[in-house]
C-alpha cells in the first residue's frame, strides 16, 4: 500500500496557470511561486467584487481521536466529487502548521487519493506566510523591548507586557523565558514567553482582515501592555502597525494550489481551533465564493470548536451564511468516545460504538441549532466492519439526519459521489442561519450560551484570575466582542478524559485575554497550552530527505 506522500509524488500536477485559467483567473491576477503554487492578487479581488456569491459549505466533525479522523481528506475528496457530478467548486483550507507536521500528525493536507498538492511544499514552507506572520509578531515584540531600553516614554509596566513572541514549532522549553539578561546593553530584563505562531493574534488578524487597510488598522489595535497607571498600550502607540503590515503585504494574498485530481484549492491562514479561531482567511473564503458555484471550506477539530468559531466569529464579521454543513464521523472516533484506547480503535467493537455514538448525536443537534441543513459524512477506514458502518447509518436514520458513506481516501472523487449529491441536495433546502448567541450579551452571558448550548455543560465557573481579567477587558469595551474559547478538542467538556456526551459538568474559565485587533475575547479553559510540546516519539524522527532531494515520512 502506498503512503500519502508516495501517492502525492506519483501524481502529475497541472501547471498552476492552467488551474487558474480553469476558474477564470487572468494571468495578471496570478503571482506564481514556482510551477504549482501561486498567490492571488488584489486585481482579482477588484474584478470580482460585484460578482454573485456561490453557496458556502462548511466541513466539520465529531470530537476526534489523537490521530485525527480525515476532515481535510473529506474536504478535498468532496471537492473532487463535485467535479465528478459536474459541479463547479473550489475548496478553501487552512495552511498546515509546522508544529503538528513535526509533532503528531505528520502531513496535514489530506490523505490517500484526496490530497491537496504539492504536498511537501504545503506542509513545509509553502509560500512563506507562516514565516511572515512570525516575523511581524516578533517585530512588534522587538519594538516594545527597544522602547523599554530607549527610555520608556510610554511608561510601560514591564510586569504587565501581554504580547509574546511566537514560533511555528512545538517547543515547550520556550513557554516561559527571561529576556534582557547580560547587562544594560542587552535590554531591560523581564519575564517573557513564546506561543506557537498559529495561536498568535497576528495570525487571527490576517485571517479576519478584509484588505491591507483593514489589516493595518487591526494590527494597530493589538493590546500589547499596560502602563504604570494601568492604562492600555496598543501597537499603534509604538508605531508598529506600518512595518508589520509591510511584512504581511504578500502574506495577505491567498494561495492557489490543486487537489490530486486537479480541483482548485485556495489555502490561506492557519489558526488552531483548540487555542485560536480555527478557520482559513475571510479573504480566501470570499474569493472562492466569487470564483465558483460552491465553496467547500473546513473548520478545525470538532464542531464544538472550529465550527462554533466559524459560525459565531468568522460568519458574524464577514457576513457569511453557510448553505450546508458536512459533519465527518468515523467508526474509530466513535469507538474512542465509547472508551476504546487509541491503539484498539481499528478492531471491531460494536459495544464501544454504541456507547460512543451519542457524541455524533450531540454534534448533529449542535449544527442543526444554527438553522443550517446537516449531512453526516461517514469517513470509511480499511478496518471498519460492515456491521459498524450499518450501525452508524441506522443511527443517522433514527436521528432523521442525512448521511453518506465517504471512501475518498481510497477512491478519490469517485468515492465521494454519493456525499456530493447529498450535499448539493442539502444546499437547495431552506436555511435559516442564526448565531449561538447575540452579540449584545455580556462576555459571561456569551460564554454561558456556548457552554450550555454547544458543550451541554451545566454552568461556567470563573477563577479569581479570570474575574480580574474580565473586569479589565470590560473596561476596554470587550463586552461588544464575540468569544473564542480555548478548549481541549478531545471532549465536549474542558476535560479530555470526559468522552462521548458528558453530563453534569461545569466549564472552568481560568483566564481571559483580549485579542483587540482580531476582535474577540479568548477564554482559556482546562490545561490548554498556547505553545504545545512535542510527543515522546515526534513525527520529525521519521521525516527525511534523500540525496536527490526527495522528501519522505510526511504521511
Amino acid at each position: 500500500m502506498l503512503s500519502d506522500i508516495q501517492i502525492a509524488q506519483q501524481t502529475e500536477l497541472k501547471p498552476i496557470a492552467d488551474i487558474a485559467a480553469s476558474i477564470g483567473i487572468k494571468e495578471n491576477e496570478l503571482e506564481p511561486y514556482g510551477r504549482y503554487k501561486a498567490k492571488l492578487n488584489e486585481q482579482l479581488f477588484d474584478r470580482l467584487k460585484d460578482k454573485k456569491d456561490g453557496k458556502l459549505i462548511l466541513v466539520t466533525a465529531i470530537n476526534p481521536t489523537p490521530a485525527g479522523e480525515g476532515k481535510t481528506t473529506t474536504t478535498a475528496g468532496l471537492g473532487q466529487a463535485m467535479a465528478k457530478i459536474g459541479k463547479n467548486s473550489i475548496i478553501a483550507l487552512r495552511e498546515p502548521s509546522l508544529g503538528p507536521v513535526f509533532g503528531i500528525k505528520g502531513g496535514a493536507a489530506g490523505g490517500g487519493y484526496a490530497q491537496v498538492l504539492p504536498m511537501e511544499d504545503i506542509n513545509l514552507h509553502f509560500t512563506g506566510d507562516m514565516h511572515a506572520i512570525t516575523s511581524a509578531n516578533n517585530l512588534l515584540c522587538a519594538m516594545l523591548d527597544n522602547h523599554l531600553q530607549q527610555g520608556n516614554a510610554l511608561r510601560i509596566d514591564q510586569r504587565r507586557v501581554l504580547i509574546k513572541r511566537c514560533l511555528d514549532m512545538n517547543d515547550r522549553a520556550l513557554r516561559n523565558i527571561v529576556v534582557g539578561l547580560g547587562g544594560k546593553i542587552n535590554g531591560v530584563p523581564r519575564e517573557d514567553g513564546f506561543i506557537i505562531t498559529v495561536a498568535s493574534e497576528v495570525m487571527a488578524i490576517l485571517c479576519l482582515a478584509s484588505d491591507i487597510k483593514d489589516l493595518k488598522e487591526r494590527l494597530g489595535r493589538i493590546l500589547v501592555a499596560y502602563n504604570l497607571d494601568g492604562e492600555p498600550v496598543y501597537a499603534r502607540d509604538l508605531n508598529a502597525q506600518g512595518s508589520m503590515a509591510a511584512l504581511l503585504k504578500d502574506a495577505i494574498m491567498p494561495n492557489l494550489v490543486q487537489t490530486i485530481e486537479g480541483t482548485p484549492a485556495i489555502m490561506h491562514g492557519g489558526p488552531f481551533a483548540n487555542i485560536a479561531h480555527g478557520c482559513n482567511s475571510v479573504r480566501a473564503t470570499k474569493l472562492a465564493l466569487k470564483l465558483a458555484d460552491y465553496c467547500i471550506t473546513e473548520a478545525g477539530f470538532g464542531s464544538d470548536l472550529g465550527a462554533e468559531k466559524f459560525l459565531d466569529i468568522k460568519c458574524r464579521y464577514a457576513g457569511l451564511k453557510p448553505s450546508a454543513i458536512v459533519l465527518v464521523a468515523t467508526c474509530r472516533a466513535l469507538k474512542y468516545n465509547g472508551g476504546v484506547p487509541k491503539a484498539e480503535v481499528g478492531e471491531e467493537n460494536l459495544e464501544a460504538l454504541k456507547n460512543g455514538i451519542c457524541n455524533l448525536g450531540v454534534h448533529v443537534d449542535n449544527m442543526r441549532s444554527y438553522g443550517v441543513p446537516v449531512v453526516v459524512a461517514i469517513n470509511k477506514f480499511p478496518a471498519d466492519s460492515q456491521a459498524e458502518l450499518d450501525y452508524i447509518e441506522k443511527y443517522c436514520v433514527e436521528k432523521g439526519a442525512q448521511f453518506a458513506l465517504s471512501e475518498v481516501f481510497a477512491k478519490g472523487g469517485d468515492g465521494g459521489i454519493q456525499l456530493a449529491e447529498k450535499v448539493v441536495e442539502a444546499c437547495e433546502k431552506p436555511s435559516d442561519f442564526r448565531f449561538c448567541y447575540d452579540n449584545s450579551l455580556t462576555i459571561k452571558e456569551k460564554l454561558n450560551e456556548i457552554a450550555t448550548k454547544i458543550y451541554h455543560a451545566d454552568s461556567v465557573v470563573f477563577t479569581a484570575q479570570a474575574e480580574k481579567a474580565l473586569k479589565e477587558i470590560e473596561k476596554l469595551g470587550g463586552n461588544s466582542l464575540p468569544v473564542c474559547v480555548a478548549k481541549t478538542q478531545y471532549s465536549l467538556s474542558d476535560d479530555p478524559s470526559l468522552l462521548g456526551a458528558p453530563k453534569n459538568f461545569s466549564i472552568t474559565v481560568r483566564d481571559l485575554t483580549l485579542s483587540n485587533g482580531a476582535g474577540f475575547v479568548v477564554a482559556l479553559t482546562g490545561s490548554i497550552m498556547t505553545m504545545p510540546g512535542l510527543p515522546k516519539s515526534p513525527a520529525a524522527e521519521r521525516i527525511d530527505v534523500s540525496d536527490d532531494g526527495v522528501i519522505s515520512g510526511l504521511f
